[in-house]
């Protein structure tokens, strides 16, 4: 348990330090702990009327739970992941596992909306573990099967992210909301240990300031050309992801097909296709190069839309295009970090924190795009939005900075 108390910067080194190959069961604990942690993020999301009815809240108030645990997050992915290239890395996961069960004990225990709200706050943003944790597995991972790894820990980030609201609901449901809370604080201890025990170090390169580390974030975009195609690949299609999963629900309760909300939820069930996806798109980046894979997801995401666009008004044409959409969706994602890892091994967690930050607001700006849509044109609307999206996605894979080589110097 001494892996618990510090997370120190280290000296500079001109290698990389040796390290043992990674074990297959070190491999599934990193996809556990993804899964694990990232649950966090939404087990208040079904839980949010019964909160309200503890403190007397309307929807439009309780809701701020939701947006603030999402919050949080995006300011431990700007401002905690980075860390993960100048401090040893598996301190640096078991102290913020550590802090997240604090963060859910107080929300379990919160006597005022207003501390749950700060605990929320402050529980996304010690749960960016599952972003330290991908950079780290392609640190660890050998060339040969970068891809592979990778694709296998984010499969279990998709799950932990499907499976959280299922559980979250019927624990609530049936034992009240804040015995969630109190089994996501147990969950969390129990992986600080096993973590202590089975995580490989990770030594990272970085040893200069914290202020420099940050800044070195725009180096690193304005250096390398093939992390800004990627960053608006992922930007596009997470946009494109989100303006789908936005307008779902409205969809559905239409007169297309007059159901509720539960409806929605399971289609999200769906969406377990893209966990399996993931595996195999790092399967397709280690053998056939990340560009195949890439192209293959485009192809893909731009079928689901398809599908939905001329098929989506019957049901199996909507499910049958939602599983290509989700499959696409994680294929070029994988394909993307894959394709950045490899290009500075020392800034890995940079990288990623560049990729996932354009990543989010493309999530953000298509949801506004997929609402307007909505509002404006309906469904044929929305389907124009994801469309539009990926081909602007491929018009970037195809013809930006290809030109210049990926070998600007970044510190």
């Amino acid at each position: 348990m001494s892996e618990i108390l510090t997370a120190e910067p280290v000296q500079p080194t001109s290698t990389a330090p040796a390290t043992a190959p990674l074990a297959p069961s070190q491999v599934w604990l990193m996809a556990i702990t993804c899964g694990l942690v990232v649950a966090n993020l939404y087990y208040n999301q079904p839980l949010l009327a019964e909160i309200g009815r503890t403190f007397g809240l309307a929807e439009s108030r309780v809701s701020w739970i939701a947006t603030a645990t999402q919050v949080g997050y995006t300011l431990g992915l700007l401002l905690l992941v980075p860390l993960g290239d100048k401090w040893e890395r598996k301190k640096l996961i078991i102290n913020l596992t550590l802090l997240a069960a604090g963060c859910l004990a107080v929300a379990a225990y919160a006597p005022t909306f207003g501390v749950l709200l700060g605990s929320s706050l402050l529980l996304g943003f010690f749960s960016a573990v599952p972003q330290l944790l991908v950079p780290m597995a392609a640190s660890l991972a050998s060339e040969e099967q970068r891809g592979r790894v990778v694709g296998k820990v984010m499969s279990g980030l998709l799950i932990g992210i499907l499976v959280s609201r299922t559980i979250s609901g019927y624990v609530g449901l049936h034992f009240g909301w804040r015995t969630m809370f109190w089994v996501g604080t147990g969950l969390m201890l129990v992986l600080v240990v096993v973590l202590a025990r089975m995580l490989p170090r990770n030594q990272p390169y970085y040893a200069g300031t914290y202020a420099s580390l940050l800044r070195s974030l725009g180096t690193l975009a304005a250096g390398l050309p093939a992390l800004r195609r990627s960053s608006i690949i992922g930007a596009c299609l997470f946009g494109g992801f989100s303006a789908f999963w936005t307008t779902l629900v409205f969809f559905l309760e239409s007169d297309a097909y007059h159901y509720g909300a539960d409806v929605a939820g399971l289609f999200g069930l769906i969406g377990a296709t893209g966990a399996f996806a993931a595996s195999y798109a790092g399967k397709s980046a280690d053998q056939k190069g990340p560009g195949f894979a890439l192209r293959i997801g485009l192809a893909l995401f731009g079928g689901g839309y398809l599908l939905m666009t001329f098929g989506g008004y019957h049901l199996l044409g909507l499910i049958a295009g939602v599983i290509v959409l989700d499959v696409g969706q994680q294929m070029a994602h994988i394909a993307n970090q894959t394709r950045i890892f490899s290009l500075r091994p020392e800034a890995r967690s940079r990288l990623n924190t560049v990729y996932m930050t354009a990543c989010f607001i493309g999530a953000s700006a298509g949801s506004l795009l997929g609402g307007l849509a909505w509002t404006h044109y309906q469904w044929p609307g929305v389907c124009a939005v994801g469309l539009g999206l990926v081909a602007l996605a491929y018009g970037v894979n195809r013809f930006y900075g290809r030109e210049v080589e990926d070998n600007t110097t970044v510190v």
